[in-house]
Protein backbone atom coordinates (compact mmCIF):
# COMPACT_ATOMS: atom_id res chain seq x y z
CA UNK A 1 0.00 0.00 0.00
CA UNK A 2 1.37 3.60 -1.12
CA UNK A 3 1.55 5.82 2.31
CA UNK A 4 0.62 9.38 1.19
CA UNK A 5 0.67 12.31 3.32
CA UNK A 6 -3.62 11.77 4.07
CA UNK A 7 -2.70 8.49 5.61
CA UNK A 8 -3.32 9.68 9.29
CA UNK A 9 -6.75 11.32 8.18
CA UNK A 10 -8.04 8.39 5.93
CA UNK A 11 -7.37 6.39 9.07
CA UNK A 12 -9.41 8.58 11.06
CA UNK A 13 -12.20 7.97 8.66
CA UNK A 14 -12.18 4.36 8.43
CA UNK A 15 -11.87 3.84 12.15
CA UNK A 16 -15.05 6.78 12.42
CA UNK A 17 -16.35 4.50 10.33
CA UNK A 18 -16.00 1.29 11.56
CA UNK A 19 -17.42 2.41 15.05
CA UNK A 20 -21.06 2.29 14.28
CA UNK A 21 -22.94 2.32 11.07
CA UNK A 22 -22.91 5.89 9.48
CA UNK A 23 -25.37 7.35 6.89
CA UNK A 24 -23.97 8.34 3.84
CA UNK A 25 -24.99 11.85 4.09
CA UNK A 26 -23.74 12.46 7.46
CA UNK A 27 -20.18 10.79 6.29
CA UNK A 28 -20.35 13.12 3.39
CA UNK A 29 -20.95 16.28 5.83
CA UNK A 30 -18.34 15.24 8.69
CA UNK A 31 -15.39 14.47 5.74
CA UNK A 32 -16.43 16.10 2.17
CA UNK A 33 -13.74 19.12 1.42
CA UNK A 34 -13.51 21.62 -1.25
CA UNK A 35 -9.90 21.30 -0.45
CA UNK A 36 -8.29 19.64 -3.53
CA UNK A 37 -5.41 18.69 -1.65
CA UNK A 38 -7.35 17.13 1.15
CA UNK A 39 -9.12 14.35 -0.73
CA UNK A 40 -10.11 11.83 2.32
CA UNK A 41 -13.50 10.64 1.38
CA UNK A 42 -12.19 10.32 -2.24
CA UNK A 43 -9.25 8.70 -1.20
CA UNK A 44 -10.12 6.10 1.21
CA UNK A 45 -13.36 5.13 -1.50
CA UNK A 46 -10.68 4.61 -4.03
CA UNK A 47 -8.48 3.07 -2.06
CA UNK A 48 -11.32 0.04 -0.98
CA UNK A 49 -11.13 0.75 2.27
CA UNK A 50 -14.92 2.28 2.34
CA UNK A 51 -17.60 1.62 0.30
CA UNK A 52 -21.65 3.56 -0.09
CA UNK A 53 -24.11 0.64 0.21
CA UNK A 54 -27.80 1.05 -0.10
CA UNK A 55 -29.90 1.27 2.60
CA UNK A 56 -33.29 0.94 4.48
CA UNK A 57 -35.57 3.75 3.10
CA UNK A 58 -33.48 5.11 0.32
CA UNK A 59 -30.97 5.69 2.75
CA UNK A 60 -27.06 5.36 1.68
CA UNK A 61 -25.09 3.45 4.18
CA UNK A 62 -20.68 3.90 4.40
CA UNK A 63 -19.08 0.86 5.98
CA UNK A 64 -15.79 -0.17 6.16
CA UNK A 65 -14.62 -3.24 3.82
CA UNK A 66 -12.76 -6.23 4.58
CA UNK A 67 -9.44 -3.73 3.17
CA UNK A 68 -10.37 -1.52 4.90
CA UNK A 69 -10.78 -3.54 9.02
CA UNK A 70 -6.60 -5.00 7.40
CA UNK A 71 -5.84 -1.31 7.35
CA UNK A 72 -6.65 -0.66 10.77
CA UNK A 73 -5.76 -3.84 12.56
CA UNK A 74 -2.35 -2.99 10.71
CA UNK A 75 -2.18 0.68 12.31
CA UNK A 76 -3.82 -0.64 15.65
CA UNK A 77 -7.21 1.37 15.13
CA UNK A 78 -9.95 -1.96 14.91
CA UNK A 79 -12.25 -0.13 16.66
CA UNK A 80 -13.92 -2.58 19.66
CA UNK A 81 -17.42 -2.37 18.81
Amino acid sequence: MVSTSLDPLILDLVEWCAREPRDYADVIEAWRTSCPRLTVWEDATERGLITRLNGPQNRSRVAVTDKGRAFLVANNRLPIV
